[in-house]
């Protein structure tokens, strides 16, 4: 027993120790660290920059597309030109035909062309669907921010919980060691049976092993609000937080207060995926519009027998200035069927809203209701706690005055840990229960 309780301080000490030199975090301080390291939010802010980057690349488009090339031709057969023989021998026979070479061995060509879109509707459209994208992508980051704030604040009140459990566990078995002790020494002076004392110290030895499952859960719950945060795992860290300033008895839990649909990240996402929809008919349609495009190009070439020669051959300059417009008159309909599917899915959009209405409508009634009943649950559960350590307290008296039995301070240090239970499960369920209540209402985590 002695071992075992020296294994238990021993546990206690290094936690202690390593509390000493962790990192202190308040839950805003976590779920801060949260969002600057959580991988989760790390991508989406990439996914943000991509966005902006796509913009810039649509712009591009727009501007002036400048191109220079270089070539060298050497020409090893040249191709032949049939033509009538009589156009350079009067003589020749009717119908007599000249394989004639046209052309050099050897050419060389040097060219810049400019190229410039001048005006295409769709081209304009796509450079604002591309600002509408990056306010889609700017919505999704504060989407994973709420959802890393709601994982960090779960884990944080998971750590709170079980330090309320572990301080009330180690009075309860401080308790139960002096119950013992004593128990120990009226033995010995024989005003109470053996079987007295091994009974308290099965419960002594049961309290032990629940006190070292709690440091170990402890140890996980420590565990799995690092992840949460993306913190080293293998660093210390300490909370600075107690279950005393979380004010859940004043809780407001009426959902019938001011509300606003546009809280939820959700709905402003498919407010912005509307839109796109939008934009993205009006692109197919656009479609039908002309294009009107300007080309410029200067160059020089020339050409020669001798691959050397080239060089010393004259190089002839041209340029050519070109403004096009290109007319679409017929596609096989393509662009007509794109746009029968865009306005489908436009529709589908638009025929979310009632469904993501009623679905936030009933997340916060449920979350209402959930979370009033876990507090009457709690209230009702601190009532038993109060309760059953009174009537311990009064057991324990009778036993230490002789007038009450070893069996009556049994059953009700058992009835302390199992209403402690309840208790700090009761406790959990309210607290997770509030994270879901500002969830739903879309007030958990403000960008």
């Amino acid at each position: 027993m002695m071992i075992r309780l020296r294994k238990i301080c021993a546990g206690l000490f290094l936690l202690t120790s390593l509390a000493a030199n962790a990192q202190s975090f308040s839950l805003k301080q976590a779920v801060d660290y949260a969002i600057t390291h959580q991988v989760q939010v790390k991508n989406s802010q990439i996914d943000l920059q991509n966005a902006s980057a796509k913009i810039n690349e649509i712009k591009a488009m727009g501007l002036p597309q400048v191109n220079g090339s270089l070539a060298l031709t050497n020409n090893l057969i040249l191709q032949r030109v049939f033509i009538p023989a009589r156009i350079f021998n009067p003589a020749a026979a009717e119908g007599e035909l000249i394989a004639a070479k046209f052309g050099v061995d050897n050419s060389g060509f040097a060219n810049v062309g400019l190229s410039q879109l001048v005006f295409d509707g769709s081209y304009l459209l796509g450079l604002k669907a591309s600002s509408v994208y990056k306010d889609l992508a700017v919505k999704s980051v504060t989407q994973s921010k709420q959802q890393v704030a709601e994982n960090v604040t779960k884990a944080y009140y998971g750590i709170l919980v079980n330090e309320k459990r572990m301080g009330l566990l180690s009075l309860n078995l401080a308790r139960l060691d002096t119950l013992l002790k004593e128990t120990r020494e009226l033995n010995k002076q024989g005003f109470v049976e053996k079987i007295d004392v091994q009974r308290l110290d099965v419960q002594a030895n049961n309290l032990r092993t629940e006190v070292e499952n709690v440091n170990r859960l402890q140890e996980l719950s420590y565990s799995l609000l690092k992840f949460q945060m993306g913190y080293p795992m293998e660093e210390p860290i300490k909370v600075t937080e107690s279950l005393e300033k979380i004010e859940l008895a004043t809780f407001n839990t009426n959902i019938a207060g001011e509300f606003s649909y546009a809280n939820r990240i959700e709905y402003s996402i498919l407010q912005t995926q509307e839109n796109l929809a939008e934009l993205d008919l009006k692109s197919i349609k656009a479609g039908y519009l002309p294009r009107l495009l300007l080309n410029a190009n200067y160059g020089y070439n020339a050409g020669a027998n001798a691959f050397g020669d080239l060089v010393n051959k004259p190089w002839f300059d041209n340029a050519a200035i070109t403004v096009a417009l290109q007319i679409p008159i017929f596609d096989g309909f393509s662009k007509k069927y794109k746009a029968v599917q865009s306005a489908n899915n436009l529709q589908k959009v638009r025929q979310s809203y009632g469904l993501l209405k009623s679905s936030i409508d009933l997340q916060r009634s449920q979350a209402s209701i959930t979370m009033k009943n876990a507090l009457e649950s709690m209230k009702e559960q601190k009532a038993n706690l109060d309760l059953a350590n009174e009537i311990s307290r009064v057991t324990r008296v009778k036993y230490q005055q002789g007038v009450g039995s070893n069996l009556e301070v049994l059953n009700a240090e058992s009835s302390i840990k199992e209403s402690q239970a309840n208790y700090f499960t009761a406790l959990y369920n309210a607290l997770i229960a509030k994270v879901e209540v500002e969830k739903a209402n879309g007030t958990l985590y403000i960008d």
